[in-house]
């Protein structure tokens, strides 16, 4: 079987000459083969099926790059051979439009996927290009991050005599309606680095993380431990695309860490005092996170669904509250040890498979004699689970 000849759009080069032409009817309808046979392509598996089984030439005509989130790899899978004619993807035209450069962007679909995770990105990081599809458009990204400090560029139809730019923010794109097919860019307040980079869209996690004490604003030594940190993140997983709840937060030292590796935080804190380090911590770190100044479990109910939630302080209310949004993991830290027990079962009735475990380290500490005594930090008890 002859190779299909996979066709960015607008066509870079005259159509080759073919028995069978694939694709959407607004590709179709721009081109000029009336001796091919035409397959609209809407399910693609049912044309793929009538790829495979044609034996001659054959073209597909995708948008922009078809290699970049597109019926290459579907193709591929499929057993075929593909050669590739690209054209601009729409994500490069987009921010040519806007004369940005888009090396350190993060680049998301939300075509026939979840659109939590593409959120939950947007909120952690400056600058990202959504790729949209049914139900999964500007509207329905803008009413997702309406609490959020971005400006939402909308590109639609791109390169077509009818193609529109629109900046606006979250609350109108969530009331406007929007022609397919489009692409979104989601920017924060400073949508160019101050330097290039070595890697293209997210950048490497942290150097190091349980970073010591003194590297966070905190008073009266009310901080999660580095020692009880390296664990609790290791329990938590946080990465990029998930949405972590840091409940009664502190000083936000794990906020911040989980903001580290990528993940979209939210610190919920009571405290004035500590609303306001976890902000200065945050800039500190150069990472983004939403701080919640409330009581909970009162206010967790306007909150978007965590992939994991640390409950740093709070009763079982709160941990209970906690359980009931089915983050797929779920931390706890206490100092007493009666709390333990309460905790576990509460974890275990809510479907988790839980453990628990006490962390006490001892540090050492220099004497004046240039020898060292061990120097012993409160013992701190971690209930945990991961949803069965």
């Amino acid at each position: 079987m002859r190779p299909v000849t996979v066709i960015g759009m607008p066509a870079p080069v005259p159509l080759p000459d073919v028995a069978l032409l694939v694709g959407a009817q607004r590709h179709l309808s721009t081109v000029d083969s009336s001796s091919a046979e035409r397959v609209v392509l809407g399910d693609i598996h049912r044309a793929i099926d009538r790829i495979a089984a044609h034996d001659g030439p054959c073209a597909v005509l995708a948008s922009g790059d078809p290699g970049f989130f597109g019926i290459v790899r579907a193709l591929r899978a499929a057993g075929l051979d593909v050669e590739v004619l690209p054209a601009p993807s729409s994500v490069a035209i987009a921010f040519a439009r806007l004369g940005l450069p888009w090396d350190d962007a993060l680049v998301v679909t939300a075509h026939g996927r979840s659109l939590n995770p593409v959120v939950n990105c947007c909120r952690a990081h400056p600058k990202v290009a959504v790729l949209t599809g049914p139900g999964a458009g500007p509207a329905e990204l803008g009413a997702a991050l309406r609490d959020v400090p971005r400006r939402l560029v909308v590109a639609e139809r791109l390169g077509q005599p009818d193609e529109r730019i629109t900046e606006t923010t979250p609350e109108v794109a969530a009331a406007t309606p929007w022609r397919d097919p489009n692409v979104v860019l989601v920017l924060g307040p400073h949508p160019v680095a101050a330097r290039a980079g070595w890697l293209a869209g997210n950048q490497p996690g942290p150097a190091g993380w349980a970073l010591p004490e003194g590297e966070f604003a905190h008073r009266d030594s009310m901080i999660t431990k580095a020692e009880v940190r390296a664990f609790v993140l290791a329990r938590l997983g946080p990465r990029l695309g998930d949405l972590v709840w840091d409940i009664g937060a502190g000083s936000g030292a794990v906020a911040v860490e989980c903001a580290r590796f990528g993940a979209a935080v939210v610190a919920v804190e009571r405290d004035a005092w500590a609303c306001t380090a976890i902000r200065t911590n945050a800039a500190n770190h150069q990472v983004e996170l939403s701080v919640v100044e409330a009581v909970a479990p009162q206010c967790l109910s306007g909150l978007p669904d965590p992939d994991a939630a640390y409950v740093g302080g709070g009763g079982l209310d709160v941990l209970q509250a906690c359980a009931a949004r089915r983050p797929s993991r779920l931390v706890a830290g206490y100092a007493a040890v009666e709390r333990v027990g309460p905790a576990l079962a509460t974890v275990r009735d809510n479907g988790y498979r839980a453990e628990g475990v006490q962390l006490a380290a001892s540090r050492l500490t220099p004497l004046p004699d240039g020898t060292h005594r061990l120097a012993a930090t409160n013992p701190v008890y971690v209930v945990s689970g991961v949803l069965a």
